[in-house]
């Protein structure tokens, strides 16, 4: 290719550092595009291969993912531009190779069910290609966001030999709960976002020049990128739309039918189970990059493989980091390639001296670290939810058993038209605040425990939970849901950050009888003050609760409650909000 890509650093690079060395740099960068990569049987997929453009043999950088890669190095704005900048990663050294599963793009053989053991069969042969090519001294890493990154655990815990460690961010670990399956409900709108934006006709036959992407990574990754971003934050919405109003392929169609109508439990889905069961197979070093925007998508997989995966304590690290929508995804390659340097070339770079965890305090906006998360000299502490009066008054958490009482809130289904002036008569939501009396310091599980009752025989709970800051504005933290016919703790498959929900359980509720719904809400750490506001929501409509992607927030809309009804929150000390408090003292 004549034409250099032109390389993009956008987003947030380093947690709370900066590294004191680097190994390599001002390398270039050229492009071996359209590699054939065989995988047996007569297949061969993919990959386009980046190098730089002094010779010399380097580390691979293996993505690999379920999309077309048309075209992410262009820097379009689409779903599955989540590979970074191969520009930044052959300037210092490295050879990202870019992979296409089978049946995708110009990869040939016939598309399998997305993370398919066949895929991870695929992708232990991609690593040993990458490691035997001549550009490539023998030494493979992985990196990615998303689908890229959920790939990695799974072929990791295969023990690839040429394979030294991975870079996964913001990733799924149970696939059938954390991405088919939400809070009990088929998470359909991302789905439908998913496939449409990726699974088009147009997405499996569409080509583009390597000279043409380079071209137009000049225009999206140059001075023009921050303008580019706030177009996209700005028209995010209309762009989902348009992904949700696209037709996939027939394959695609039959997919999202089955996980949908007919897959209600872990036992009838397809979708394979995840990389949750293998996790204690995998011993390479290992960061892991968790988005604290993110509510029903990539919720809770990094605090699983955090905590089970037998890599050393002190050969993996967690990055918590505050709420960023990037599109497309180039946020963490400094992080990475500071990573890699330490991995691979041993170079005395400030990586070794990074705590295992580092996390976005909210209040504070800078990264505090921790040895473990939760952090160990953290304090679970229990706030009960009282009434503080009618049901549309703002309500209370307090430290102390609350009386008995109940409020309660209607559920109005999506699309389902009301009387104007109706939440002036009947409210969808309840309030409950907690005065910041001494400054508070939150980071750990975040867990709610609830009496309610329903005169119908199911509904949904969802609750949100904000600082309110001194001038009464209200910063989201975390948000979590549960549908109270599918309540049953699934106890093997909890962590110590989340409580596991067997979906495919179901009970239903008796109208007027009162159930007990413990479930997680997405880990929100957070520096309170004095005079602040630490405020818990319910309502059973997540559009009613949830932020956007101008906030930073990725968050989907649920198809719930599935009835009009009145559901009813019981006192007395029955129903809680559990957090971890840490020691102001020890804000590190």
């Amino acid at each position: 290719m004549s034409i250099p890509l032109k390389g993009s650093t956008a987003g947030m690079q380093y947690a709370g550092w900066q590294p004191s060395a680097v190994a390599m740099s001002g390398l270039g960068n050229q492009v071996l595009a359209g590699q054939r990569i065989p995988v047996g049987g007569g297949v061969t997929l993919n990959g386009d291969v980046y190098t730089p453009s002094t010779p010399g043999r380097y580390p691979a950088v293996v993505s690999f993912g379920g999309y077309s890669t048309e075209w992410h190095t262009a820097g379009i704005p689409t779903g599955t531009n989540e590979i970074g900048s191969p520009p930044v990663f052959t300037d210092r050294g490295y050879c990202p190779v870019i992979v296409e599963r089978r049946g995708m793009g110009r990869s040939t053989g016939e598309q399998v069910m997305f993370f398919d053991p066949q895929d991870v069969d695929d992708h232990e042969k991609v690593i040993a290609w990458a490691a035997e090519q001549p550009w490539c001294n023998g030494q493979v890493v992985l990196f990615g966001t998303s689908y890229y990154g959920m790939t990695q655990p799974l072929v990791a815990a295969r023990r690839p030999r040429a394979l030294r460690a991975f870079f996964a961010n913001e990733m799924c670990t149970d696939f059938f709960r954390h991405l088919v399956q939400f809070g009990g409900v088929p998470a359909s709108f991302f789905l439908a976002l998913w496939m449409g934006g990726n699974y088009t006709e147009a997405n499996y036959t569409k080509r583009m020049a390597p000279n043409r992407r380079a071209l137009i990574s000049h225009l999206t990754n140059g001075p023009l990128h921050p303008l580019i971003e706030k177009l996209v934050h700005r028209n995010a919405d209309r762009m989902f739309d348009s992904f949700m109003a696209s037709t996939p392929v027939e394959w695609a169609r039959r997919v999202y039918t089955h996980w949908i109508f007919d897959e209600k439990t872990r036992e009838e889905s397809t979708i394979p189970e995840g990389s949750s069961p293998v996790l204690g197979d995998i011993e390479v070093p290992f960061t892991v990059v968790q988005n604290l925007g993110y509510f029903n998508l990539h919720q809770f997989g990094s605090y699983d493989l955090f905590e089970n995966a037998a890599t050393p304590a002190d050969r993996k690290w967690m990055i918590l980091g505050p709420p960023r929508f990037d599109l497309p995804v180039y946020a963490w390659q400094g992080e990475a390639l500071a990573f890699f340097d330490h991995i691979l070339r041993d170079v005395d770079n400030g990586y070794d001296a990074q705590p295992p965890v580092r996390y976005w305090l909210d209040g504070a906006d800078r990264f505090a670290t921790s040895t473990a998360f939760p952090p160990p000299d953290g304090e679970v502490t229990r706030l009960y939810l009282g009434s503080g009066g009618g049901d549309h008054a703002k309500h209370r958490l307090d430290a102390q058993r609350t009386p008995p009482g109940a409020n309660s809130w209607v559920a109005v289904p999506f699309g389902v038209p009301v009387l104007g002036g109706l939440d002036e008569i009947a409210n969808q939501t309840l309030a409950f605040d907690l005065p910041i009396t001494e400054d508070l310091h939150l980071a750990g599980a975040v867990t709610a425990r609830l009496s309610v009752s329903s005169n119908e025989i199911d509904t949904y709970v969802l609750a949100r939970l904000s600082r309110v800051d001194t001038a009464g504005t209200l910063h989201h933290l975390s948000m979590g849901a549960i549908r109270p016919v599918a309540r049953t703790e699934d106890v093997a498959r909890s962590t110590a950050i989340e409580i596991a929900i067997d979906s495919g359980r179901r009970e239903p509720l008796v109208p007027g009888d009162a159930v007990v719904l413990r479930f997680s809400l997405t880990p929100a750490p957070t520096r309170l003050c004095v005079g602040e506001t630490l405020r818990l929501e319910l309502a059973s409509r997540s559009d009613l609760l949830r932020s956007d992607v101008r906030e930073g927030y990725a968050q989907f809309d649920l198809p719930v409650p599935p009835y009009l009804s009145r559901n009813t929150v019981h006192y007395a000390g029955e129903s809680w909000l559990e957090v971890t408090t840490v020691p102001v003292s020890g804000d590190r």
